[in-house]
């Protein structure tokens, strides 16, 4: 297996040929948490790929921002939810990759619908609050993107969790200030988010999330820190577009899939590790 940098090379090409393959896709926030992802699923979170939607005695993971599917299909197919060729059907009629992560068609690894921007975070704590009932002590963790706390169902569910001492959810926030519309400060400022976070009563993190290393150590930070009355958040900094020189910090980004010329270009930056789809 390779480690985890070369992992997270493979998964930003797959991300870029998945959006070019069908001219339809959300690549800049796909690539910016592609190294969180991949932390993630191939090093810290407890998870079987023999997929089970009770995932009892396993963690669980929430896309709340389910725009940036692309970068979740290709991790779960990475280690072993589906079969890596089915990356191609991406986007395409009849396909198990919609857009948007769906329940219906049965693609193991995706619990919940997602992509209406806000819900996760409640979603996140339900399933947390059904882990603490069944006396499960694994842990919940969830993923949203800054511009999606403007949504105002954040900041209830950001006020329950820790009234109701929702300790083993560890929610991430992707800070890379950049939405569809442009700037986050510009379209909706968030101020400082953590500082956020630590009024609401939770136990925040702050981490470079493109810095794999610091990652993987934040991430086993946080689980430790379960069990201990409070709700855990990651502040995440991380670069829309990262790992490819000319979509970084662009917001026009966002949601452009690129030509076959700017594919050829991204992809001489980004080493193929687990070979292509």
């Amino acid at each position: 297996m390779p480690n985890l940098k070369e992992i997270a090379s493979q998964v930003r090409r797959d991300i870029l040929r998945m959006v070019h393959g069908v001219n339809s896709g959300h690549p800049g926030g796909s690539l910016g948490c592609a190294d969180y992802m991949t932390a993630l699923y191939f090093e810290v979170m407890k998870h079987n790929s023999a997929f089970d939607m009770d995932a009892k005695d396993e963690d669980v993971f929430i896309l709340s921002n389910g725009h940036i599917s692309p970068v979740y299909y290709s991790v779960l197919a990475r280690s072993g939810y589906f079969d890596v060729k089915e990356l191609a059907t991406f986007r395409k009629l009849d396909s198990r990759l919609q857009g948007h992560p769906t329940t219906h068609e049965g693609l193991p690894g995706i619990r919940v619908a997602s992509g209406s921007l806000g819900q996760g975070m409640s979603v996140a704590i339900g399933a947390a609050l059904t882990k603490k009932l069944n006396n499960d002590s694994s842990v919940v963790y969830s993923l949203h993107g800054d511009g999606e706390l403007q949504e105002g169902q954040n900041w209830e569910a950001i006020l329950f969790a820790p009234h109701h001492k929702v300790d083993n959810l560890i929610a991430t926030i992707d800070w890379n200030g950049q939405q569809i519309d442009g700037p986050t400060q510009k379209v909706i400022n968030m101020g400082d988010i953590k500082a956020k976070f630590d009024a609401f009563g939770w136990h925040t993190l702050e981490v470079d999330g493109n810095d794999m290393d610091a990652l993987v150590n934040t991430l086993k930070e946080a689980k430790s820190l379960t069990g201990k009355g409070k709700p855990i958040a990651i502040i995440m900094h991380t670069i829309m577009g990262k790992g490819v020189d000319f979509m970084e910090n662009d917001h026009n980004w966002h949601g452009v899939a690129p030509s076959d010329e700017q594919l050829q270009k991204a992809l001489q930056q980004l080493p193929e590790t687990m070979g292509d789809y």
